[in-house]
């Protein structure tokens, strides 16, 4: 879909000069996200202002059937912001605001392009928390939060980003402008709008305001680092604290390879990982009383008796927390500087991990990969790090496709499915018939229709190909 120059003058006129560009280096820069090494530059890159030009742009869109892909902060992880078919590359980099801070009823009305590690900051400024910390957030962008249906570490206890949404502005493909929901606690009116569009990785409308769901603000936690000599037992604990009566505000599982390639790849973390240590846990629980998150952290010590652990680390300091947080949001990063790599987003229920992992390592030994395995264990969500290492292309090209499917069918026969927090996109999308029968399929399809006829809205995401 190339961008004719009666389009290009016209989406000029919308945004102005300064905000359409066709060079190469900016179509390049906007041509990628952090998936894999994948890039699918767009014909043009445009950065409107508000939700009146993106509603122009939609309308322009549609007359010249080109499609138009909203790009967030570019830190995702399943090609959803990906320009496949080349056309609009619509970033929202410029809807940059926190519009108002509702201290009296505990909610923010924020525009996308807002960093969320930002928005977390200018509420806590306030005496307020938003949980929503996906490792990104940094750098991630609200609207693509709210896209992905974004988690994190402290989903377990808060929520993932549908449990904050309370009310969105849309553009919807044929450029109407609408609000889905209310601004308020229960809604019960009608089909829920809001949590439709939360999770449709841009293939039904763009998002530009978002009215979200705010917590007081906690005041305290214990984090503890604790290093198991088996990582299915790892895996194990996990379930049994939960019925212990604990419920941690984030719990996080990391194999070997994970912590040391984090801590080479991460400067200033110095954590002692003895040999014989297969794998980690990283446990925080959270409150505004000492007394009783002592009370929770003996609990938890209680139950981690019953497996084969070393000496746990407990962190005295904001310093030592900071450390040991980096170190678990930097394996990622650490994994990709290391190796060609595809990650898989599985999540079961988290009782069925030690079985998930285990069948996670006999289809890499059957396949001949190997994988680096972490994530949010308290959810039951754990990333599957598929790296390259000595393979051959060819092996690569065939074999690691066959190992993932087997990879996603052990995981839907575990309850669970294929993505928990990371979305479907472009690069899970053929996988989707192992999650879904052909009528669950025909309906999304059938939704997408009624929502954009024209299929210009991201299409080539998330459904697959064929079915």
């Amino acid at each position: 879909m190339k961008i004719n120059s009666e389009l290009y003058i016209k989406l000029q006129k919308i945004v102005g000069e300064n905000y359409v560009f066709i060079d190469e280096a900016t179509l390049k820069n906007y041509g990628h996200d952090e998936t894999e090494d994948l890039s699918f530059p767009p014909s043009v890159v445009v950065k409107p202002a508000n939700a009146t030009e993106i509603s122009q742009i939609m309308k322009l869109a549609n007359e010249y059937y080109t499609a138009v892909v909203p790009i967030g902060g570019k830190t995702g992880l399943s090609g959803g912001a990906l320009c496949i078919l080349e056309g609009i590359g619509l970033s929202t980099e410029r809807l940059n605001k926190v519009i108002e801070i509702d201290e009296k009823n505990l909610q923010v009305i924020t525009e996308p392009g807002v960093i969320t590690q930002v928005l977390r900051e200018a509420v806590a400024e306030k005496g307020l928390f938003y949980p929503v910390d996906p490792s990104s957030m940094g750098s991630c962008f609200i609207g693509g939060n709210i896209a992905e249906n974004a988690g994190g570490a402290r989903a377990l206890k808060y929520g993932v980003t549908k449990d904050y949404v309370l009310n969105l502005e849309v553009v919807l493909p044929n450029g109407e402008i609408i609000w889905t929901g209310a601004n308020t606690l229960k809604n019960s009116t009608g089909y829920n709008l809001t949590q439709l569009m939360v999770g449709s990785e841009g293939t039904l409308g763009v998002v530009t305001k978002a009215v979200l769901k705010l917590w007081p603000k906690v005041s305290n936690n214990v984090l503890m680092l604790v290093p198991f000599y088996k990582a299915e037992q790892a895996c194990e604990a996990v379930s049994a604290i939960f019925r212990a009566g604990v419920v941690p505000s984030a719990l996080e599982f990391m194999e070997r390879d994970a912590i040391d390639w984090s801590m080479k790849y991460v400067d200033g973390i110095s954590v002692e990982v003895k040999p014989e240590h297969q794998a980690h846990l990283l446990i925080e629980v959270d409150g505004n009383y000492p007394d009783v998150l002592m009370l929770e952290a003996e609990k938890i010590m209680n139950v981690l008796e019953q497996f084969e652990i070393d000496e746990i680390l407990f962190a005295d300091t904001e310093d030592q927390k900071n450390a040991l947080w980096k170190m678990r949001r930097g394996v990622a990063e650490a994994v990709k500087a290391n190796s060609v790599y595809k990650e898989e987003d599985t999540v079961v229920p988290r009782y069925e991990l030690p079985a998930l992992l285990k069948g996670i390592k006999d289809i890499g030994d059957k396949y001949g990969f190997k994988s680096v395995c972490y994530g949010h264990a308290g959810d039951g969500n754990l990333h599957v790090n598929i790296v390259k290492g000595e393979m051959t292309d060819e092996n690569w090209k065939t074999e690691v496709p066959k190992g993932i499917r087997e990879i996603f069918e052990l995981t839907t026969s575990l309850k669970g499915t294929l993505s928990g927090e990371h979305g479907i996109g472009l690069v899970q999308k053929n996988y989707m018939d192992i999650a879904f029968s052909k009528a669950h399929l025909e309906l999304m399809e059938q939704i997408k229709y009624i929502f954009d006829p024209n299929n210009i809205m991201n299409p080539g995401k998330i459904l697959p190909d064929k079915f």
